[in-house]
């Protein structure tokens, strides 16, 4: 079994890096397979904030520059957590069947604690699959439909890019954000009902019916969040995708509903030597990091409007050494955050530039360098202020 049956679970990736690795594959005498891969990774990143002083909105704004000065050494995962997958596929008459786990268990306390007891074990995927001619239905927790393809096409998945760093040097306790809030907005792993149209074609449709999210007071939901993707391959190079998403939510004390929607789209070009990409995306509830998350209405429960996108370039000369570099942004229109009538728009950029090094066919050595800020948090006028973190990082990949 190929290891890219990996990042299908993990985030549906085609890592072509990794597709020639074998997972541990057993076979029973009920035609059943049974198959266990994944990763374990770390990375040490030193990071050095400086702040504008003013510049930040109150717990849950959009800000990921913290308005502090401060430098620290950190130890942890990446963007891509380590990975622990069990999956099993079988076939009974003309359907196809198939269950996978998906453990990711992080290497880092946080906080720099002199006692470790246990890093954080979070269990991102429990679902099925049921497949035939017709197409397959994915049910149970996965990773969302709605730009699920930035993530899988992002650099810094294999790498740290931006992240949140606490005044004092408190180290992260999860996975670093890459380029999530930096350009594109997380979809997260969430319990769903799935169907995407038979693979291996040029054109593919995924629609999916998924658990509804509150969003502040309209936490009344009682219809599925719709999310939809339809991507097209053009022979060996070219590729595009375009995704959607709806929600509707009550405010059950007021008696009034709001629609979040949210919609992106993207073209990837890959060559024998360099690759380009780029995706923007538009929402309006949607937040500007996590789906849905705080920052996805402001003070006054209005649904905030977010949009952003990012640009990247890869080239590999046909070594073992992939370099890549990429900027992106985020904006969302800060329209009244902090209860006091502050508007504005606030913007999150990132410029990411890695060596990815393929040391073995299962060993991969990272060094990135990550440079994010943070504009017009708390002066959004002509002249905004401005939070910088800059981040140097070196990582080891192990892939099994």
């Amino acid at each position: 079994m190929r290891r890219s049956s990996l990042f299908f679970g993990l985030l549906l990736l085609g890592a072509s890096s990794l597709a020639n690795a074998q997972a541990l594959t057993m076979m029973s005498t009920n035609g059943w397979s049974f198959s266990f891969s994944g990763n374990v990774n770390i990375f040490a990143m030193y990071t050095d904030v400086s702040g504008a002083g003013g510049n930040s909105f109150p717990a849950g704004s959009p800000n990921l520059v913290g308005d502090f000065d401060g430098k620290g050494l950190y130890y942890g995962t990446g963007l891509l957590p380590a990975f622990a997958t069990f999956q099993a596929k079988g076939k009974e008459g003309n359907t196809d069947l198939g269950v996978q786990f998906g453990f990711a268990p992080q290497v880092q306390c946080g906080g720099n604690s002199h006692d470790c007891f246990g890093a954080q074990i979070d269990m991102r995927q429990v679902f099925m699959t049921v497949g035939g001619s017709w197409g397959t239905i994915t049910a149970g927790k996965e990773l969302g439909v709605y730009q699920r393809q930035n993530i899988l096409s992002d650099q810094t998945l294999f790498g740290v890019g931006g992240g949140t760093f606490a005044a004092g040097g408190s180290a992260p306790g999860g996975t670093t954000l890459g380029r999530i809030g930096f350009g594109y907005i997380y979809p997260n792993f969430v319990p769903q009902f799935t169907y995407t149209t038979v693979g291996g074609k040029a054109t593919s449709l995924s629609v999916g019916l998924m658990e509804p999210s509150t969003i502040g007071v309209y936490s009344e939901l009682t219809i599925p969040r719709l999310e939809a993707e339809f991507t097209y391959k053009s022979g060996k190079n070219f590729s595009f995708f375009a995704s959607g998403t709806a929600q509707t939510a009550k405010d059950p004390g007021a008696d009034k509903s709001k629609t979040a929607v949210g919609g992106a789209g993207g073209l990837t070009y890959k060559g024998s030597k360099f690759s380009l990409h780029g995706s923007g995306y538009y929402g309006k509830g949607v937040g500007t990091t996590l789906m849905f998350g705080s920052n996805g209405h402001d003070a006054s429960n209005d649904l905030t409007t977010s949009y952003g996108g990012f640009g990247q370039a890869t080239f590999n000369g046909g070594g073992k050494a992939t370099f890549a570099a990429s900027y992106g942004l985020s904006h969302i229109i800060a329209d009244d955050f902090d209860g006091a009538g502050t508007e504005g728009t606030l913007t999150n950029s990132l410029i990411s530039g890695g060596l990815y090094y393929q040391a073995t066919k299962s060993l991969k050595l990272v060094f990135e360098g990550d440079y994010q800020e943070a504009t017009g948090a708390g002066n959004p006028g002509p002249d905004p202020d401005s939070n910088t973190a800059f981040t140097g990082s070196f990582g080891m990949m192990l892939f099994y």
